[in-house]
């Protein structure tokens, strides 16, 4: 919260202090109001003389009017310092999501980092809205009318004064008990998030196998968790506005008692009690908005840990100075793709996902790699384009260690396809150009040779056609070739297709093949697949198994000597002979 206070709203003190003068001005003359009051009661009524009421009653309106006007523009300000606050978290906030490690990432999780973006960001826009209205008009309010009590009169002032320190220092016990509350309610509100994506994102699963009220006994139970912690943190701070009541009423009676008695023996005249009341009735509210203002901060301030927490969270994947054998430019014999003894745990610990992987490749040689499910095929391709750094190893990249090339520098070498990769709700010219400076004909090249520019163009709007979310406007197959498209657009210098292909009839999937062998062919090609047939063209095979490469070698050399290699082979082309 400190932080958040200080850095974030430092180009908007001079506004702030503008804004707090106006507020102080605009409440100033509601203090007035009663003052005025009294002042007629006690001293011109008695009098008779009207002109003097009527001024008196001009100078009442005028107040009234001063006060409504400042305090309008005052709370205009203050939501405009807000919102431009808020602004400048959300876009720090998802400047520092988009940059973190995969490893921060999988610690924070997806859900909870949406909803620190979303939610957490709205609460500390309320809190700075509050405090800058509330937190400005309360306290004037409360102390101004103690001050203006003391004149009027200083014994039944001694009542409220008496009160105060006991509602200050409840308040302040309460809030420190609430604020770990507000803590378990925003890490429940992550697991309600969670759910909602899982459930919006298998919606035909759940309906297909007739899942929807297993779903919804799953979300009900997560829901009655958030509310439970919502009402036990909001119960807490419910108590501050009743016992605040209480005290202020209970004040009041002894006020009223007190003020009676001594109108009774003339120490006190009407106009007076009936001003302090009034000071009495706005003081009341002003505490009470003041406690209402601590369940605003309580929340804002769990809140506002929680986006530092992601903002403030250092780079883990830092680009390492290079050897000076590496700062000359890199040889043209250097293999372009180097794995040397790479082992990978996920978290740093736990179970091996990758042990002891080497292997070169060759500028321009095709990479095949197979091997059954959770055998850690798309674990090494995270470990070659960076997303994690290795446990034990190397990984170099054109004869230069992976961890020393800025990771700009990194990504741009590679153009990736994933199987479960995102299309999105825009033009599929732009899902293919994905905001890189790329011509048309580039991106009309791409589709051809990603065997998507058929398909693209029997619509009529051809690559203006509007993709919905997700692509689902699209079959599995043309998802799929819009994706390769993507990656092959721009002629990268290592392509990665992890398992892109999967959709694809066999006679498209060869098709594509002929055009990568045809207008890639200095392109290093990295081919992850589940079909023998994807990966039989390509210089080097790897045969993944538990982790480990159980087999290496070409398609012909494997088929040879290596069993696994051997059966997926006579299971997918109908036998060795096939």
């Amino acid at each position: 919260m400190k932080k958040v206070l200080t850095h974030y709203l430092r180009p908007c003190y001079a506004r702030m202090a503008f804004g707090f003068v106006i507020k102080f001005t605009g409440t100033i003359f509601d203090l007035l109001l009663p003052w005025l009051l009294a002042y007629i009661i006690d001293d011109v009524a008695p009098t008779g003389d009207r002109r003097s009421i009527a001024l008196c009653a001009l100078a009442m309106v005028l107040c009234a009017f001063g006060a409504l006007s400042f305090n309008v523009i005052a709370n205009r300000m203050a939501s405009a310092v807000a919102r431009d606050t808020t602004r400048a978290i959300r876009h720090d906030l998802f400047a520092r999501i988009m940059t973190l490690s995969a490893a921060q990432t999988d610690a924070a999780t997806k859900p909870s980092l949406i909803s620190r973006l979303t939610t957490d960001t709205y609460n500390i826009n309320q809190m700075l809205g509050r405090v800058q209205r509330l937190g400005v008009r309360a306290p004037i309010l409360t102390v101004g009318g103690i001050l203006i009590t003391l004149t009027l009169d200083p014994v039944l002032s001694m009542v409220l004064v008496a009160v105060l320190p006991v509602i200050v220092l409840l308040t302040i016990r309460i809030s420190r008990v609430s604020i770990p509350l507000y803590h378990q309610v925003q890490q429940s509100s992550d697991q309600l998030v969670r759910l909602v994506r899982e459930d919006a994102a298998g919606i035909r699963v759940i309906k297909a196998l007739s899942k929807t009220d297993a779903e919804r006994a799953r979300f009900d139970a997560v829901s009655r968790e958030v509310i439970g912690r919502e009402k036990k943190a909001s119960g807490m701070m419910a108590r501050v506005g009743p016992m605040t009541s209480m005290l202020l009423n209970g004040a009041q009676i002894v006020v009223i008692l007190v003020g009676a008695l001594r109108v009774a023996s003339g120490h006190c005249e009407v106009g007076r009690i009936l001003a302090f009341m009034t000071y009495f009735t706005i003081i009341l509210n002003a505490v009470v908005n003041l406690s209402k203002m601590f369940v605003v901060f309580s929340r804002a301030a769990a809140s506002a840990d929680r986006v530092m927490a992601v903002i403030d969270l250092p780079e883990d994947m830092l680009t390492l100075p290079a050897p000076a054998a590496q700062n000359a430019p890199a040889a043209q014999d250097a293999p372009a793709i180097e794995f040397d003894g790479v082992c990978f745990r996920y978290g740093g610990s736990g179970e091996t996902a990758l042990e002891d992987i080497s292997f070169s490749l060759a500028r321009g040689q095709t990479l095949g790699i197979i091997g059954e499910t959770g055998s850690g095929k798309s674990t090494l391709i995270r470990l070659l384009m960076r997303f994690y750094d290795p446990t034990q190893g190397e990984v170099r990249l054109f004869g230069q260690d992976a961890r020393t090339i800025p990771r700009e520098q990194l990504r741009a070498h590679f153009g990736a396809a994933f199987q479960s990769d995102t299309l999105f709700e825009d033009t599929i010219a732009e899902n293919i150009r994905l905001g890189r400076p790329l011509t048309d004909a580039q991106v009309t090249q791409a589709a051809r040779d990603a065997q998507a520019y058929a398909f693209v163009q029997d619509d009529k709007q051809g690559f203006d056609t509007s993709l919905a979310i997700r692509g689902n406007n699209l079959s599995g197959g043309q998802k799929q070739r819009v994706m390769i498209a993507r990656a092959l657009c721009g002629t990268p210098d290592i392509l990665v297709l992890d398992d892109a292909s999967s959709a694809l009839d066999y006679r498209t999937d060869a098709a594509l093949r002929a055009a990568l062998r045809e207008r890639y062919a200095g392109v290093t090609k990295v081919l992850v697949a589940q079909r023998v047939s994807s990966v039989a063209s390509a210089d080097l095979i790897l045969v993944l198994s538990g982790g480990r490469i159980l087999a290496r070698g070409t398609h012909e050399t494997l088929l040879a000597s290596c069993a696994v290699y051997q059966e997926l082979y006579a299971s997918q082309m109908g036998g060795l002979d096939a």
